[in-house]
């Protein structure tokens, strides 16, 4: 599955209109940002203009809506425009503010969607940094909220959502692209419940809320200037919030998001939950070398599912990151008990540059078997050209297996690979591979 390059904006474009909470006039510019910037949101109506990441390390409340802050410095009601960036595929971007909370506009991402459509998105040089789930990620809170996030090759949600005593109980399910997005869930209009809002409307807390940018729900009532746009529009407003809740978490995901009652708490829970794993999978690369930006890991028992070879001609321990669709890099830990140190220079042990070679070779296909239709094949070696080798490998060092694949033709493929030992080139080759049935 090919995920294609970063995006960002292809050029500045700008939405007018009030804020929700305070019912100041906004101005909110989606700017271009470069590759591996995130999303940021600028004040730029304080000194400084200081940005403030979309990071769910930024959160500080959760109350009817999502609100980052930076210091002192705040943003509120976010998870709109979060969402629409997100669900429209878009990596980076700045986006800019003359006030501390973007439009309301008609109380759903559409008009964000269309601010998005109108800047125009254009690709940059990095691949997408997509993190697929394998295990199970789940947040449960007292009042009821169940999120769970199941492995999955798509990005999926399904939705419970439920009311007060269980009123107005809607569901909703769908994997997620920009189609689908911008279709199906960024018309969905922001929802509340009556008694929830009287107080706060009596407070004057809520002054650029009105019929036109929320559906208010009194007893068995709907009050809205419009009719319904979807039979279950409330749980497709909140899936459409849970999406731009959990970009916080600044990874893309393949997975499948369960959520009954969800909402601001618990979807930023989640994504806070989500960072944790993610950081916890990428400590599991050697901090001592410069590698790829990688998005999955393999361990030892499932290197060997992939691969025929066992010890002691297993030269990967285990994969440490792939980049795009066309890089991938494994790592052999080497110690003296290698049974090659024994009688290779047995008094100055060293790795036969050969077994380097082998090494590349698994690497590359395990890259190679990484494409769908390959699934289940074994490559065989066929050739290397150009191989020369650079300095010894010796007994302690943690080899870096880097391959890229450079052709795809049939069942035949090429790749280019190089060894490192703490970012020092240790050997390289450009290796030729034949695809056959197990």
């Amino acid at each position: 599955m090919a995920f294609g390059n970063q995006k960002t904006v292809a050029a500045p474009a700008s939405l007018e209109g009030t804020s929700l909470h305070t019912g100041q006039a906004v101005v909110l510019t989606l700017k271009p940002a470069p590759a591996d910037f995130g999303i940021k949101f600028r004040r730029i109506d304080l000194p400084d203009q200081p940005f403030i990441p979309a990071d769910v390390e930024k959160v500080q409340t959760v109350e009817r809506a999502t609100s980052l802050a930076e210091g002192s410095v705040k943003v509120h009601t976010v998870e709109h425009v979060l969402s629409a960036l997100s669900g429209m595929g878009v990596d980076n971007a700045v986006i800019e503010m003359n006030a501390n909370e973007p439009p309301i506009a008609d109380g759903s991402a559409r008009p964000y969607v269309e601010l998005i459509k109108k800047a125009g998105t254009t690709e940059l040089e990095s691949p997408k940094r997509v993190w697929e789930v394998r295990e199970p990620v789940t947040v449960e809170t007292r009042s009821g909220s169940i999120l769970t996030i199941l492995p999955s090759k798509t990005f999926r949600l399904s939705v419970t959502c439920v009311g007060p005593e269980g009123r107005i109980t809607q569901y909703f399910d769908s994997e997620i692209t920009p189609e689908t997005y911008e279709k199906e869930l960024a018309p969905a209009r922001t929802f509340t419940f009556y008694e929830d809002i009287k107080p706060l409307l009596e407070k004057g807390l809520i002054k650029g809320g009105s019929l036109e940018n929320a559906v208010v729900i009194r007893g068995e009532e709907l009050l809205s200037k419009e009719p319904m746009r979807f039979n279950n529009e409330f749980a497709r407003h909140k899936a459409m919030d849970l999406i731009g809740d959990l970009s916080l978490a600044g990874k893309r995901i393949l997975g499948h998001v369960i959520a009954i009652k969800p909402g601001h708490g618990p979807n930023t829970e989640l994504a806070a939950r989500l960072k944790k794993e993610y950081t916890k999978m990428q400590q599991m690369k050697p901090q001592s070398t410069t590698i790829p930006h990688g998005e999955a890991v393999l361990d030892t028992k499932e290197v060997m599912k992939l691969l025929p070879h066992r010890y002691p001609f297993l030269m990967v321990d285990r994969i440490i990151g792939f980049e795009g669709e066309t890089k991938c890099v494994g790592l052999k830990n080497l110690t003296i008990n290698e049974p090659f140190f024994q009688g290779h220079f047995p008094g100055h042990p060293v790795m036969p540059g050969v077994l380097q070679v082998e090494a590349m070779a698994q690497v590359a296909s395990i890259l190679m078997l990484r494409i769908p239709e390959n699934a289940g094949k074994i490559g065989y070696f066929m050739s290397a050209d150009k191989v020369k080798f650079r300095r010894p490998v010796v007994p302690g060092d943690s080899l870096v297996i880097e391959t890229e694949m450079v052709k795809m033709r049939g069942s035949i493929g090429q790749a280019v690979g190089r060894c490192l030992v703490n970012g020092v080139v240790t050997s390289e080759a450009e290796l030729k591979f034949s695809l056959l049935d197990a």
